[in-house]
């Protein structure tokens, strides 16, 4: 597919929004791509990295290897990406340890739109959907109870998994990579890793994201041909059970110390607004839940008439 200079500036720029949607749980990149009209072209370019690949560069060389793979898209696409993460990490950081309950009131906005959001493709209720969403409900809370993982030294192999896990967001609209990281507990540390610039960390999620993007990213795209109503209300109900986790007003149970020597919460539990121990910021709070409400519901708009 011929493009002009022009054309790979404004995927990355479409790459750049995916990053945003990226960074922030709740908000999709797979729904950016939809949106902007290049997510079929996205799917295409990931499935042409496969053994036919290594076959086409040995026998004709790197440039049919990158014309098969669509590497000028992909790496435009990729730079936008990666220029948005870098960009917006260091805000979500000092958010996170200087207005926590306002970042958490916009998270909890925009995740409890993403579930209204996937809900609604639901299809064919039934007896067996309705227990596995009540399935998923239960294993969505008992996540966002249990103590944190990341307690010492860092697991690599973990760091893998959890970017495996995340890259189905730049496949499957509604799912929110960012918001998985934060469910399993690594989303702080990988904010704090970009920002730090703590090569360890980022590596281990980025050859997760690779491992998932090129491997996992299949069978779930199998999943959801074969089995998409199940998977949209399971994922559903793990995303409305784990809505205890952007709760934006919490007070510590206990806490532990990290490598480096700082206190961080362990166990954390979510209390009223009415009994929280700091300033509630009630009323800006509840805006930016709101704002974070009606931004899902403008990009499902723009979806709906994108489709």
């Amino acid at each position: 597919m011929g493009r002009n200079l022009k054309e790979y500036i404004v995927i990355g720029l479409k790459g750049m929004a995916m990053g945003a949607a990226d960074v922030v749980p709740g908000v999709s990149g797979g729904t950016i791509a939809f949106i902007s009209g290049i997510y079929e072209e996205l799917l295409e370019s990931i499935s042409n990295v496969n053994f036919k690949l290594f076959k086409t560069l040995k026998s004709d060389g790197i440039k049919s290897a990158w014309k098969q793979v669509n590497g000028s898209f992909l790496l435009a696409l990729f730079v936008g990406i990666f220029i948005s993460i870098i960009s917006l990490a260091k805000t979500i950081k000092w958010l996170l340890e200087n207005e926590p309950v306002l970042l958490w009131s916009f998270f909890f906005g925009l995740v409890l739109a993403s579930i209204i959001y996937i809900g609604k493709q639901v299809e064919n209720w039934n007896v067996k959907i309705i227990i596995l969403f009540i399935l998923g409900i239960l294993f969505g809370y008992v996540i966002t109870v249990i103590p944190s993982t990341n307690v010492g030294e860092i697991n690599y192999l973990f760091l893998i998994f959890a970017g495996a896990i995340a890259s189905c967001a730049m496949i499957l609209p509604g799912i929110s990579g960012s918001y998985i990281l934060l469910l399993i507990g690594v989303y702080p540390i990988v904010m704090t890793a970009i920002t730090t610039k703590d090569y360890k960390i980022i590596g281990g999620i980025a050859v997760g994201v690779v491992v998932g993007l090129l491997s996992f990213s299949k069978l779930l795209k199998w999943l959801f041909t074969n089995y998409k109503n199940e998977m949209l209300i399971v994922l559903t109900g793990i995303m409305l059970g784990s809505l205890n986790k952007v709760w934006p007003w919490k007070e510590t149970v206990s806490t532990y110390l990290d490598s480096h020597g700082v206190t961080k919460p362990l166990l954390e539990q979510s209390v009223s607004p009415f009994s929280f121990g700091g300033d509630p910021k009630l009323i800006m709070a509840i805006l930016l839940s709101v704002l974070g409400f009606c931004l899902i519901l403008l990009m499902e708009k723009l979806a709906f008439k994108k489709e």
